[in-house]
């Protein structure tokens, strides 16, 4: 299917869409498979290999419980984290695996996390971030087996279905009433239509989903980033995963309210902005409900610039509800359409082309939509995302410990506070200027592919190996 914006902003668990969003999707797919083939009874060990960057940060990404619920047939949008704990629990208790069994129906094997088979040196042609699943019976005879790539944002590729895939994208692509795939096209059809940006994308959503459930979607999305920061905040210590990484967004918030006792003092909005971002990505960290936005790692950055169009942009201080809604709504299509761009010339996997595919994609995306929603002309969108992600340009992918922690949740403030100046610069400008989105997008690719790959999700460069874990 075309790349739509509920593609790019999709409920799951953290603390990684490429790590752990997508290898819990392929599980679920190939459980589901088995079911569906009719062998699942017939099943009695299993096996599966991660490859590449799963493999090398799989333990501190999530990867290895992530896969063993996919398996088990839990979907990332529909689990809970209540649920994540209980069938984690269960399965470190008993040592047993219920293959496909979400939905009843499962056959228990004797698997675990010590099981799966690690080659964090061996990069499948496809993609760094490779798993391999195989069934077999009692006899030892192989019953299905597949090849799964997780390309970022918790997207998904099979082995040897890529060129189909390809092949569908661009059909339903052509079906889109105002397909585009570059910047140059997009505002081809702004000015043709003489709508704006976040109007396009609106209209491409129409073809697969009524104006009622598009609404009521992206607000959904926005409710669960909400949510989100209100759970952060009630946690209080350290972060899981070895580092003591002290939770600092409970106590910024406490700090916050005593400084600023009305939550309007305009002088705030980045502290404000920088305890949104740092709390959406603690609870990342911790393994919580997020939206990838478009990636896990870089969940914070949206909802934070979000947050500040909807309390420091002119004239919300007097918007009702509805006009609250809309703002949502806009920023977040336009943002979605922005976001289309990368992943349609480039990437957003840290694993592939390092940070900037997923904090500098983030922060070009919120720049573009706080523009939109700010009254920014599409040149003006498209010049915001571009002054965004220039600014990102070969940020390393480098985690310590292989953790989404540090300097991932930082990064995420930061960034925010980019695409929020970046934003405020294009405005003051008339749309004109030198560098194009476009060409920003493919310098990022290049960039990516130039990039080592000790500092593409490895932990193996960087700050993952100058800094002491202990």
């Amino acid at each position: 299917m075309a790349v739509g914006v509920f593609d790019l902003f999709t409920v799951g668990i953290g603390p990684s869409s490429s790590h752990t969003v997508g290898p819990m999707r392929a599980g679920a797919v190939f459980a589901g498979e088995l079911m569906d083939a009719g062998v699942l009874g017939s099943v009695a060990s299993l096996r599966v290999d991660l490859y590449g960057s799963l493999a090398a940060t799989g333990r501190g990404h999530g990867t290895m419980t992530a896969t063993l619920l996919g398996l088990e047939g839990y979907h990332p949008e529909l689990i809970l984290p209540d649920e994540v704990e209980e069938r984690l629990a269960a399965i470190a208790e008993t040592g047993l695996l219920n293959l496909a069994g979400a939905s009843g129906g499962g056959v228990e094997l004797p698997y675990a996390v010590e099981d799966m088979v690690l080659h964090p040196l061996t990069v499948l042609p496809r993609h760094t971030n490779g798993m391999k699943f195989q069934v077999s019976d009692a006899e030892g005879n192989v019953l299905r087996e597949a090849t799964f790539f997780s390309v970022g944002g918790g997207f998904i590729v099979r082995e040897g279905e890529e060129d189909a895939a390809r092949q569908e994208l661009e059909e339903t692509k052509a079906e889109l009433p105002l397909p585009f795939r570059t910047a140059a096209e997009l505002l081809g059809r702004c000015q043709s239509k003489g709508l704006g940006i976040s109007d396009i994308m609106f209209i491409n959503e129409r073809a697969s989903r009524s104006e009622a459930e598009i609404r009521e979607g992206l607000l959904h999305i926005w409710s669960v980033m909400e949510a989100c920061v209100e759970t952060s905040l009630k946690r209080e210590g350290v972060l899981p995963g070895g580092l003591r990484v002290r939770r600092r967004a409970p106590d910024w918030l406490e700090r916050l309210l005593k400084e600023d006792k009305d939550r309007n003092d305009p002088k705030y909005w980045q502290e404000w902005v920088n305890l949104i971002a740092l709390a959406v990505n603690e609870e990342n960290a911790t393994g919580g409900r997020v939206v990838t936005a478009p990636t896990n790692g870089a969940a914070g950055i949206i909802p934070a610039v979000l947050y500040y169009a909807l309390n420091y942009a002119p004239g919300m201080d007097q918007a009702s509800q509805a006009d609250r809604d809309d703002v949502v709504v806009k920023f977040l299509l336009a943002a979605g359409a922005v976001g289309v761009l990368y992943k349609e010339q480039a990437s957003i996997s840290g694993a592939e082309v390092g940070c900037q595919g997923e904090v500098g994609s983030a922060s070009s995306m919120a720049a573009a939509g706080l523009a939109e929603v700010m009254g920014g002309t599409p040149g003006q969108v498209e010049n915001a995302a571009e002054i965004a992600m220039e600014h990102n340009l070969g940020l390393t992918c480098d985690p310590i410990g292989g953790l989404v922690q540090i300097p991932c949740i930082e990064r995420n403030a930061i960034a925010a506070a980019k695409a929020i100046n970046a934003a405020k610069m294009a405005l003051w400008g008339d749309g004109t200027h030198r560098v194009s989105l476009d060409e920003v997008i493919v310098t990022m690719r290049e960039t990516g592919k130039d990039m080592s790959h000790k500092y593409k999700e490895t932990a193996m460069g960087g700050l993952a190996v100058n800094v002491v874990e202990c």
